[in-house]
């Protein structure tokens, strides 16, 4: 079992969760259940997910967690293209988002590759 709050890609993306909060909310208000709804809930999704996972018994549990909070940050990266594509976000907001999603994804990979299964 592992310290789920020591893990720096937890710290990490509870950090990015709150970022997609902050972009987000200048999204337009009938995007609420919408794309500002889906980002929200796949952010959300990564440190929960390694949360939930940290707790299992087995490793073989807590991969298949990590590979869950993969799926959500590849969401994440599409929602992101969108929102850019219809002008919620700007390109410097864009680049910023992606580069600390690509730093979560290689370090829940390299962490995932590097568990005793």
């Amino acid at each position: 079992m592992h310290q789920f709050k020591e893990l720096i890609i937890w710290q990490k993306s509870r950090s990015f969760c709150s970022d997609i909060y902050s972009v987000s909310s200048t999204f337009p208000n009938d995007e609420k259940f919408g794309l500002t709804n889906q980002l929200r809930r796949a952010s959300v999704s990564i440190p929960s997910n390694i949360a939930e996972g940290s707790s299992r018994n087995s490793n073989k549990d807590f991969s298949r967690f990590l590979e869950i909070a993969l799926g959500s940050a590849y969401e994440i990266e599409t929602q992101l293209l969108i929102a850019s594509d219809i002008g919620f976000i700007n390109l410097v907001q864009l680049e910023i988002l992606t580069n600390q999603l690509e730093v979560i994804i290689k370090m829940i990979s390299k962490f995932r590759s590097n568990l005793k299964t």
